[in-house]
């Protein structure tokens, strides 16, 4: 009787998941590494995920200090390398939750209109940044960064002497 009880609750436990993998994603999975940009210890991934609906699913997962649930920490895709000045934003990203270190955004349109495929973002030239705050001092405070898409590997390695701050004005 145990035995049938233990392979019930198995069995409920596999079909109370919510939709799996499988049936929100194509399978198509890059990720680029976020490397640590100032005196905060964080690193992390940015991964992208193709969608059914061929849209893409861009994922920042930090490893550090986590904190409130109240914290969040600004993250933006930009065009460019990220010891460019000029670099322009393709897009605000959601935020990162300062509880669990994760964010989660479905790629739109970028500023710029254009629509990136998933064979778009292996040859797209862009960086990650994560900033301390939305404003003031804060601002210019990069926690990670990195390089993504065609870009990743012509820089090698990261060198956060080289980083620039990306404008506020967008």
């Amino acid at each position: 009787m145990r035995n049938v009880i233990l392979v019930l609750l198995v069995l409920i436990g596999f079909g109370s998941c919510s939709e799996s993998d499988q049936d929100l994603y194509t399978g198509q999975k890059l990720d680029f590494q976020l490397y640590k940009a100032s005196d905060f210890d964080y690193s992390g991934t940015f991964s992208v995920r193709e969608l059914i609906d061929g849209n893409l699913e861009v994922t920042i997962q930090l490893v550090g200090e986590r904190s409130t649930a109240a914290t969040t920490f600004p993250a933006h895709l930009h065009y460019g390398s990220y010891t460019d000045p000029d670099a322009p934003m393709a897009v605000m990203l959601t935020p990162v939750s300062g509880a669990d270190l994760l964010s989660k955004t479905v790629l739109g349109t970028l500023m710029d209109g254009t629509k990136l495929s998933f064979e778009d973002m292996k040859t797209f030239d862009g960086h990650v940044k994560v900033h301390l705050a939305n404003e003031g001092p804060d601002y210019e405070v990069i926690l990670v960064a990195g390089n993504v898409g065609s870009n990743v590997e012509e820089l090698g390695r990261f060198d956060a002497e080289q980083m620039t701050i990306c404008s506020p004005d967008f």
